[in-house]
């Protein structure tokens, strides 16, 4: 096993590092690799959505390729929100929860968001973290590491480490499948009662099924379980 350090590859810009690695994953490249860029062009969150991408912030993604005998591909948005979360919340101690499936929020605000896409057995896993600076006047509230006072991680080093406790969790996602996960996804979310706002429509979050879907309360007291689509806090 390389040193992590050996598997990042750094370019000043791109399009977008999840189309670059989806690019270089049909090709053969191997699990592990990662990709970040100082600044993007392209970047995309879920639904298409356009990412902002300023020098000063965190844009990397990385290789995993599938095996039989895995759990199901979709819950490595749990294995990335769970990493991501010990190394962001390094900075902010107390200040940071998961929102499902994967999006890192402060106090309602958005700090990062993880993108999943898949090439044959491949799947890559973008992250998006505010370091530095957060876009303002969108249709939701943002947030960065350096607004909440964590400071301003330099993004090599983050991801250095980010890296290191991704493949950490993705070895307890192989080995011991996905209850260490899923626990670890539970303990660092919303509370259990959290008013939520889905496309299915308004509910109280009521955690997790055993296999990472969304399950939520609604108003006649019938327990729905959403598999797909956008979820907000209210």
């Amino acid at each position: 096993m390389f040193p992590v350090e050996r598997m990042i590859t750094t370019v000043a810009e791109t399009g977008s590092t999840n189309a670059d690695l989806l690019d270089a994953a049909r090709t053969g490249a191997p699990e592990g690799l990662w990709l970040r860029a100082e600044r993007q062009m392209g970047g995309r969150g879920r639904a298409g959505r356009t990412w902002l991408s300023p020098p000063g912030n965190l844009y990397a993604s990385t290789i995993v390729r599938l095996h039989p005998g895995e759990p199901e591909a979709a819950t490595l948005a749990l294995v990335a929100a769970v990493a991501l979360d010990e190394i962001a919340s390094a900075y902010a101690p107390g200040k940071l929860q998961i929102k499902w499936p994967n999006d890192l929020m402060a106090a309602g605000s958005k700090l990062a968001g993880i993108l999943l896409e898949r090439a044959g057995d491949a799947v890559v896993i973008g992250f998006g973290v505010n370091l530095a600076h957060h876009p303002e006047n969108l249709d939701r509230p943002t947030a960065s590491l350096a607004a909440l006072g964590g400071g301003v991680p330099d993004p090599a080093v983050f991801l250095t480490d980010l890296a290191e406790a991704f493949a950490r969790w993705l070895g307890r996602w192989r080995g011991e499948g996905l209850v260490p996960v899923r626990a670890r996804w539970l303990q660092r979310a919303h509370p259990i009662g959290s008013a939520l706002r889905t496309t299915e429509g308004d509910g109280l979050f009521e955690g997790l099924d055993q296999d990472g879907a969304l399950l939520l309360r609604r108003a006649d007291g019938r327990i729905e379980t959403i598999r797909a689509g956008d979820v907000f806090l209210l």
